[in-house]
């Protein structure tokens, strides 16, 4: 690998290209963009390190190459009621957003429909990406992973942990613990380290997760509530070992942090671009949608953040060094599992009941 060191570029320069390339690319022939000056839209997003991305890559060169004028509207929680609220009313606050798969199931499902198809399954910019994260009301446009997250200087000269079994394993990886007070993924970590196999995971058995959960109960440290306090908690060196989401490792590991991610056994779900139904908008918004599915155009985001991107070809246009680090990458997705968004659907009330009611004990 080191034999290349003096041939290849760098990842500053390579991200410079990729991020360039975006405004060479030669979607006018296929997208057929409309001049529509007096147009606006309005999309929801995380917020963060999402919005100032998407910013520089989608919404203002969208902007500049359609005339329709394109705005992030932060919101950290998922908006179900307030998309509900808002095509109940007809008062359009946003004409689209970035949501997850249980939240498109929640928002299509029963006799009214809040989310308008985006029937762009043909387009040449949104073929491409995998039949896995689409549907009829999403186009995927970014994986998210829950992993195990250590430090590495509480590990230092001893073996690390590289499974859901070793953070149940506390004789030989000692050291202090947090779980997310949430049945979400808290429930797959401990089945997965009870020995069921990701491909079995679903249906969950819930009293054998709570079972194993048993185990640990009394040694973990801290029950965490939101990815922020996992992010200052690894910078402290406060916990040793964390299931959490990816991107809070990553930004401990950006700001100096000792610092280590296992993708291993690591969770993952979907984000996707979904119109709200009867938004006056809703062609931009497809627009909008063909713009932000270029491959090359996705690839500039790993200039901000290791995203998660869907284009299979937005990897040709990503260094290694940080494509590896990207929730959709082969290698991660490979050894990970699909987060059921139906199962959670069907039983998220009755889990979190179960759960919460164990955490009291």
């Amino acid at each position: 690998m080191n034999d290349h060191a003096c041939t290849r570029p760098s990842r500053r320069s390579a991200l410079r290209q990729a991020a360039t390339g975006v405004a060479a690319l030669a979607a006018p022939a296929l997208l057929h963009y409309a001049r529509a000056q007096s147009k606006r839209i309005v999309i929801r997003d995380d917020g963060g390190v999402y919005n100032k991305a998407y910013n520089a890559v989608f919404y203002k060169p969208f902007t500049e190459k359609t005339g329709i004028e394109c705005m992030g509207a932060q919101a950290n929680a998922e908006p179900i009621a307030q998309i509900r609220s808002m095509v109940d009313t007809r008062n359009y606050t946003w004409d689209m957003a970035k949501i997850s798969q249980p939240a498109i199931l929640l928002l299509t499902q029963g006799d009214k429909r809040y989310l308008d198809k985006h029937q762009l399954e043909s387009d040449p910019a949104v073929q491409t990406i995998p039949a896995h994260f689409m549907s009829p009301y999403g186009v995927g446009t970014n994986v998210y992973s829950t992993v195990l997250a250590y430090r590495t200087d509480a590990f230092k000269g001893r073996n690390a942990p590289k499974t859901w079994a070793d953070f149940w394993n506390l004789k030989d990886f000692p050291g202090r613990r947090a779980l997310r007070k949430h049945p979400f993924d808290t429930l797959e970590e401990s089945l997965m380290a009870a020995g069921v196999p990701t491909a079995q995971l679903y249906p969950l058995d819930i009293d054998r997760s709570l079972a194993h959960l048993d185990k640990i109960k009394s040694d973990i440290g801290v029950w965490w509530n939101s990815g922020a306090q996992v992010e200052q908690m690894l910078k402290s060196g406060e916990v040793d070992l964390v299931a959490t989401w990816v991107s809070r490792p990553q930004a401990a590991i950006a700001a100096g942090a000792p610092v280590a991610i296992v993708w291993n056994q690591n969770l993952w779900g979907l984000d996707s671009w979904a119109i709200l139904a009867g938004t006056p908008n809703a062609q931009a918004c497809r627009e909008f949608i063909r713009f932000a599915s270029d491959a090359r155009r996705m690839a500039a985001l790993t200039e901000h953040f290791p995203a998660g991107v869907t284009q299979p070809e937005a990897f040709k246009h990503i260094p290694a060094d940080v494509a590896r680090n990207c929730p959709s990458h082969a290698e991660n997705i490979g050894n990970g599992v699909q987060i059921s968004a139906k199962y959670w659907l069907d039983h998220q009330a009755t889990a979190a009941e179960r759960f919460n009611a164990w955490i009291l004990r």
